[in-house]
């Protein structure tokens, strides 16, 4: 590989990550020039997506290819190395906001037809149905997961606790879950013995076959399951725990992930709703049906809705709504002062960030009036609810955790190739009539089958072979590396963990575990296990599948080092080459409009810092290239001295804002290259600009700080212009003179 030039791709996206790459991609570039390493762009952000999936429409000159399709490729080579940052998963409102954007700038692009009429129509629809929702991230990770606080973070956490709350014995707080009728209830699972087409089909009661889905092609050795959510059971599980949290003076509280399970999820949200507002729902039906109302979008979307109807009926409505609430338990709120409730919008309570958060705030979360209250978490799958029980039994036991001493817990996560449950989408189905599903191979053998009722969901997810083999691997050298114990979280009482654990305990002959510790525990043993050694300041490594994943990559952390977006998130790519991955940027909205109005970006670029160490090392280590090593070892003594000496950027206008938290970060790494002795090139070359930018702080400092407080022009929102943005975010003439002299 040494004869090709060593090169990361550094994705350009969207929103506040967007612009914080027009100031720190020409320091990046300026630095890694001196180790011969290139680091080009490849634009994957919305705007991006739609103007390479329609060249038909435009004129040449705005044709741009696919570099999503191209990264898709590039990450299955040995010498991948892409920087991924944040993106836009678009809803449909983003996705027509994007259009229009670029059909003011010039761009003669098809509208959304969300009914398609015509062939044409049904052409563009699929089209950018294919760049809305999460289409980047499963096209990109083609390998598992690793995830972990990195040093510097961990060390400035120890040094810098965050605030936790206290907890008490008697907290009312803790999580509800289905007991029957749920996925995990009637999961089944299979391991294919060889190669199959299948297809999925309902046999209604009344003899009616529908199929449901055609074509499917599975491998030898893929892990097939399939489950059903009795919505019946639903709503009587959903009556009982409303009641409950009444009884109990506990808030009502949902969790859910209706973002990556964008079928499942706002289903069961929808029922959640209709139930706890049952009174409204019962003797409104017919209004509700006219005007349109989708529960499955929220009690929001009945608010919405309900603004058409003439003021007395509206008045009525709105009048049974107070009725309702004044006679359930108090909702958990999103926003107590606006009056926007946890039941509000889907996507307001995503599971994985907000039970770490009510766990760290004493197990409570806001009540109507602005104060902290126990809760009853409501998570109706029962699948995972436990790992959250466990944790909030096992701090009403200890007490809150102190930051100051406690441990950490990696994670080393199955997600490639669609991995399990967050592959479910294009075979999840809402049942139309009661009968049977079944899973059926092109001979006609039933794999799979479910008795199902109308209203019913089920689902069928995959996992192929390849992946699990890798994980496996992967758990096993994280091990050895950290000399760390391994936990593999499996639950021998479920159908699909049943064909997990019978892989793993013929791929860990494979390797070397001698002197390891390599565990396998359900989930809620595995959580004992790994709290009771955080506790004690000890690391415990956790394997798990998709979902926990998500889920443990947010409570650790948020429990650690106060948040999960510090995490350093790596893809070992499965044919060998890397992708890193940098961060989360579900704040990036506030953050633009903020920088449009007031010339003040508080995008915090640490994870950019922390990829791009990680992508160095990889990079030196792929091709034997020991001044890129270096950089990233100086990269990462650089990232530690920043977040000593408290350089993240600023909230407000005046004080030092992204592009001044870049700026020092260059000084402190042009500043450890000039200290360093392995390579004396570097070291010549460094030192003499570590001194000019040292000398000119004040100056690079008071010209960034100074040009904030304008509003600015960027040129668009989806779509920016590239000098414009440039313009505005490198103001420093003084920096960047002296980057140019690099």
């Amino acid at each position: 590989m040494s004869n090709q030039t060593p090169k990361i791709l550094y994705t350009l996206t969207d929103e506040a990550p967007a612009l914080a790459t027009y100031s720190l991609l020409p320091i990046v570039q300026a630095f890694t020039s001196s180790a011969g390493v290139k680091v080009e762009t490849r634009d994957i952000s919305l705007s991006g997506r739609i103007i390479a999936n329609f060249p038909e429409f435009l004129k040449p000159e705005q044709r741009i290819p696919d570099a999503l399709a191209e990264l898709g490729d590039i990450a299955k080579t040995p010498e991948a190395n892409i920087v991924k940052l944040p993106n836009i998963s678009a809803s449909v409102p983003q996705l027509k906001a994007a259009i229009k954007e670029l059909q003011a700038q010039g761009y003669a692009l098809p509208n959304y037809p969300e009914e398609p009429k015509s062939e044409e129509e049904k052409t563009i629809k699929s089209k950018y149905d294919k760049i809305k929702g999460s289409a980047v991230n499963p096209v990109l990770r083609e390998g598992n997961s690793d995830r972990r606080a990195p040093q510097a973070v961990k060390a400035y956490a120890r040094k810098h606790p965050h605030s936790m709350g206290k907890w008490v014995a008697d907290s009312k707080s803790h999580v509800d879950s289905m007991t029957e009728g749920d996925f995990y209830g009637s999961e089944k699972s299979h391991t294919m013995t060889h190669a199959a087409t299948v297809a999925i089909q309902l046999t209604k009661s009344d003899g009616e076959k529908e199929v449901l889905k055609s074509g499917l092609k599975l491998l030898e050795g893929e892990v097939i399951d399939a489950s059903t959510l009795s919505v019946s059971a639903l709503k009587a599980f959903l009556k009982k725990a409303k009641a409950e949290a009444k009884a109990q003076g506990v808030l009502f509280s949902i969790h859910m992930k209706a973002t990556m399970m964008k079928v499942s999820d706002p289903i069961i949200f929808g029922h959640a709703v209709k139930v706890f507002f049952e009174p409204v729902f019962a003797k409104h039906a017919a209004t509700f049906e006219k005007l349109g109302v989708d529960v499955n979008n929220g009690f929001g979307d009945l608010l919405a809705n309900i603004e058409k109807l003439p003021e007395d009926q509206k008045a009525e409505i709105l009048s049974d709504i107070e009725a309702c609430y004044a006679d359930s338990p108090d909702l958990a709120m999103v926003n107590s002062d606006r009056g926007i409730t946890n039941l509000h919008v889907p996507s307001d309570v995503i599971i994985d960030a907000s039970m770490p958060a009510m766990i760290r705030t004493s197990g409570q979360m806001w009540n109507k009036a602005g104060n902290a209250q126990d809760t009853k978490a409501v998570i109706p799958d029962r699948s995972y609810a436990g790992v959250y029980q466990a944790t909030i039994d096992f701090c009403k036991k200890h007490g809150a955790f102190n930051p100051s001493t406690m441990g950490s817990v990696p994670n080393v996560g199955l997600m490639a190739q669609k991995a399990e449950e967050y592959g479910s989408h294009d075979k999840t189905f809402e049942i139309s009539a009661s009968g049977v599903v079944e899973v059926i191979d092109e001979n006609g053998v039933v794999i799979l089958s479910h008795s199902v009722e109308a209203g019913d969901i089920w689902r069928m997810c995959q996992t192929k072979d390849a992946p699990i083999q890798d994980w496996v691997k992967l758990a096993v050298t994280r091990a050895r590396l950290s000399n760390t114990p391994a936990v593999f979280w499996l639950d021998p009482k479920r159908g699909h963990d049943q064909e997990l654990i019978k892989k793993l305990n013929t791929y860990l002959l494979d390797h070397d575990t001698d002197g390891l510790k390599i565990h396998i525990m359900s989930p809620i043993e595995a959580t004992n296990f790994s709290l009771a050694r955080i506790k004690e300041g000890m690391d415990t490594i956790s394997v798990t599948g998709n979902v926990l994943r998500d889920y443990l990559t947010d409570l650790f952390p948020i429990l650690e080092v106060g948040t999960s977006a510090k995490m350093l998130s790596i893809v070992p790519l499965m044919n060998g080459g890397g992708l890193f991955e940098t961060g989360a940027g579900g704040s990036a909205p506030k953050h633009v409009e903020q920088f449009v109005n007031e010339g003040h970006l508080r995008w915090d670029s640490l994870g950019e810092f922390l990829a791009l160490a990680v992508s160095l090392e990889h990079l030196g280590q792929t091709f034997h290239n020991d001044k890129a090593l270096l950089l990233g070892e100086t990269l990462d003594a650089a990232t530690g001295k920043f977040l000593e000496n408290d350089k993240s950027p600023a909230r407000v206008v005046g004080k030092l804002d992204n592009r001044g938290s870049h700026f020092y970060l260059a000084l402190y790494w042009a500043q450890a290259l000039a200290d360093q002795n392995k390579d004396p090139e570097l070291k010549a070359k460094f030192a003499p600009f570590a001194k000019v930018m040292s000398d000119q702080e004040e100056q690079i400092v008071s010209e960034l700080n100074g040009s904030q407080g304008a509003a600015q022009n960027i040129g668009g929102y989806y779509k920016l212009d590239g000098e414009l943005t440039s313009a505005a975010m490198r103001p420093s003439a003084t920096l960047n003179s002296v980057l140019a002299s690099l």
